[in-house]
């Protein structure tokens, strides 16, 4: 039986170098490079603020859960990432990611990435964990290749990738 947002308590997931934790709109600043919305950039920190909101209100409707990605030695926070666009009621939770520049290929988002579809499956109990992102995007599809995701679609520009199903738990591999 699948286990889906709204949750009792936010959930947080502990890695060995990262945190995945609920965001606040004082995180607003600190993400302002990488904020968006429905294919919209933030401008400014209001704005940002106002898609942490958004955001927000999905995850209070079952339909995303988003986490940022903490440093756990520094506290800073580096990205973020969760399942978006909904699905879940099909048993599908589609993963999507971002860093900002300054922390990108340090292996951040390999263990995020593996906290967060290691918690769609194991938690929410889903069937489908999958990625999409676009053919220029080599890092991205690096990353999903080397968490053991598997291109099962393309269409035009837009590749998918899913995670094939496994018996035990994805630990985080380490980031070349």
């Amino acid at each position: 039986m699948l286990y889906l947002p709204p949750y009792p308590d936010y959930p947080v997931l502990t890695g060995v170098r990262v945190l995945l934790r609920p965001l606040t709109a004082e995180d607003a600043e600190a993400l302002l490079d990488i904020s968006m919305y429905d294919g919209r950039k933030a401008e400014t920190v209001a704005e940002a603020a106002q898609m942490l909101g958004k955001i927000h209100q999905d995850y209070l409707l079952g339909e995303s859960i988003h986490w940022g990605i903490e440093d756990l030695q520094t506290g800073i926070l580096t990205g973020t990432c969760g399942f978006y666009r909904g699905g879940f009621n099909k048993g599908a939770g589609e993963l999507g990611c971002i860093l900002l520049p300054d922390c990108q290929g340090k292996g951040y988002m390999s263990e995020a990435i593996a906290l967060a579809a290691e918690f769609g499956r194991e938690k929410m109990h889903l069937t489908r964990v999958y990625a999409i992102t676009t053919r220029g995007n080599a890092p991205a599809i690096r990353l999903l290749e080397r968490q053991g995701f598997e291109k099962t679609s393309e269409e035009g520009e837009l590749l998918t990738y899913d995670q094939p199903k496994r018996h035990e738990p994805l630990s985080p591999k380490p980031s070349s």
